[in-house]
């Protein structure tokens, strides 16, 4: 295993864990102002923010961890995923109707955590680890 391809998904890793806390305390603390900004409803805010802080502590712990777990990983990544799916299907399936700036805030946030997720695995492949 290369040093560098173990070091880009340690730092990938990372800056997902600093990612999901900046973004779930955010959230979490901001949710009542950021729902009438964005028309999104604050609960689905505030939930979402809290969901993220335990997810970033445990990336971050995974990030730590020598050799990386592949498990954990993986199920870092699925994670990443189903956030990425999640956010698409509220807006698709219309169970929230957010304004323009609302929808384009959780089509943005999507796409970058889809963006996390593409970059973890692509590490996971180039830097494999144990199961």
């Amino acid at each position: 295993m290369s040093a560098s391809n173990h070091l880009l998904l340690r730092r990938v890793l990372l800056a997902d864990a600093i990612a999901s806390a900046g973004a779930g305390l955010a959230l979490a603390l901001l949710s009542g102002m950021l729902a009438d900004m964005l028309m999104l409803p604050a609960a689905l805010l505030f939930w979402a923010g809290v969901s993220l802080i335990p997810f970033a502590a445990l990336v971050l712990h995974v990030s730590r961890r020598d050799p990386l777990p592949r498990g954990a990983v993986l199920a870092i990544v699925a994670y990443n995923l189903l956030w990425t799916l999640d956010s698409v299907l509220i807006l698709a399936l219309g169970w929230v109707e957010p304004n323009a700036i609302g929808a384009a805030f959780v089509l943005a946030q999507a796409a970058g955590v889809a963006a996390i997720a593409g970059l973890q695995y692509l590490g996971l492949q180039r830097a494999p680890v144990p199961a």
